[in-house]
């Protein structure tokens, strides 16, 4: 078969990586950036080369695992081990130079993020685990699952109800899962010796985790750019662990969204500008909780009762149909975080916010931003009883308040004065799926 220009060039530097192994010229295989423009085929070729270089090496000055007393290969066993603790999922990547990573920058570029300026600093560490842990050879990435038997956003008709994003319902999951990465790193500490290095991160470090999740074989980028496992679905937690060892790798799952452009098109706010390409300014996740000043008004009547976060994307992803449900005590939602009632909600005040959300990823956007969401979402329910609670905020001390309270109150005002709200009959009650211990319902 003849091959193009691409293939045949791909083919020489295949070739010429297994002749660099069989000299032992494997540090040159390791650092091979140049695979990088190959796309999926110079991530897969250079994974492989990886593997075979890491058999040239058992013997070389690189940091190998102790496995005495034991038959079992050591990944397997802290793989084991990453289960015991609670993790569904458990997978390595090699540190090396994924396509994904080259289109890191160009996002920041483009204005993507919007406010989330800490994304542009320490952007070379943010590009190479080596810039954290010089002899970093693997990446242990870790999922928990975070869904319950709960209903879904776009199942809730009801506007006296407001939306918080179902992994915020229990506990902040940075606390779960640094505990889980804690009892990981004493287990390669203790397995390995004084020889072992690591550092563990859980959605705070430096690093672009989703990528290595990726080569880790956690799961596909979906269009919507969150991670979906073909088991579990999209609804987890991960968490990474850079480490110096030499550990077996797992392989990229194929990517099994096809033509399904569902989440494309249920975004209310249209922030997935592409599949697989996200504006985070116009994402309601983004608005509600790394905004600190103002929404855009011309976003606000698309974000319904969102108050914290959003969970379209997921719910309409075909792989979330048989989501798995966690078993982790610690993500069952706490009371009155599942649709609950916006009345409610704007009796609190920052103390009660604060003792309500103490340690919840809740608190992250303060009783400030979380007010000037509930905010919006009161003047996009469309009830006139909220309108005295709205104008409790129209002379508030705080500017962000006052202006958001100024535009709920005439969105609400002008569909009174102009008859344009129906008499409603009373929603059917809303009640939360009760839980037993362990998650099941």
């Amino acid at each position: 078969m003849a091959l193009d220009g691409f293939s045949f060039y791909s083919f020489l530097l295949y070739e010429l990586g297994r002749y660099l192994i069989a000299k032992d010229n494997v540090n040159i295989i390791v650092d091979m950036r140049n695979v990088n423009y190959l796309g999926d085929l110079g991530d897969g070729l250079l994974i492989d080369l990886q593997r075979t270089a890491q058999k040239k090496n058992r013997n070389s000055q690189q940091i190998m695992p102790k496995i005495e007393n034991s038959t079992v290969p050591f990944t397997e066993r802290l793989k084991s081990f990453a289960r015991e603790l609670g993790c569904e999922l458990v997978g390595v990547a090699p540190v090396a130079q994924f396509q994904e990573l080259g289109f890191y920058p160009q996002w920041l570029q483009e204005g993507h993020a919007g406010e989330m300026h800490y994304l542009e600093r320490q952007l070379p560490t943010r590009l190479d685990p080596r810039q954290i842990l010089p002899e970093a050879q693997s990446v242990i990435v870790i999922g928990v699952v975070y869904h319950t038997a709960q209903p879904l956003s776009t199942e809730i008709q009801d506007s006296r109800r407001g939306w918080i994003s179902r992994y915020a319902w229990g506990d902040d999951y940075h606390d779960v899962l640094r505990e889980k990465l804690a009892a990981l790193h004493k287990f390669f500490a203790q397995e390995v010796g004084p020889d072992y290095k690591g550092r563990y991160y859980v959605d705070t470090g430096p690093m672009l985790d989703r990528v290595f999740a990726k080569y880790a074989g956690l799961g596909w980028f979906g269009k919507h750019t969150n991670l979906i496992n073909q088991r579990l679905g999209s609804w987890f937690f991960i968490g990474e662990l850079i480490t110096n060892l030499v550990l077996e790798f797992d392989a990229p799952p194929p990517d099994r969204c096809g033509t399904c452009r569902r989440c494309i098109d249920a975004c209310p706010t249209e922030a997935i500008i592409a599949p697989y390409q996200l504006d985070a300014r116009r994402c309601i996740s983004y608005l509600t909780i790394e905004l600190r000043d103002e929404i855009p008004e011309a976003l606000r009547p698309q974000m319904g009762q969102h108050v914290f976060g959003c969970d379209i994307c997921q719910d309409v992803c075909p792989w979330n149909r048989k989501a798995a449900v966690t078993s982790e005590h610690a993500f069952l939602p706490r009371p009155d975080t599942v649709a609950p009632p916006l009345a409610a909600l704007a009796e609190m005040d920052e103390e009660a916010f604060r003792q309500k959300f103490r340690r919840s990823p809740i608190k992250r956007a303060k009783w400030r931003g979380f007010m000037r969401n509930l905010l919006v979402a009161l003047g996009n329910s469309g009830m006139d009883e909220y309108l005295p609670i709205v104008a409790r905020f129209l002379q508030h001390p705080e500017g962000l308040l006052r202006e958001h309270a100024r535009w709920a109150y005439e969105k609400l005002k002008t569909k009174v004065d102009g008859n344009a709200i129906e008499k409603q009959t009373p929603p059917p009650t809303f009640t939360p799926v009760p839980f037993q211990e362990g998650g099941k319902s």
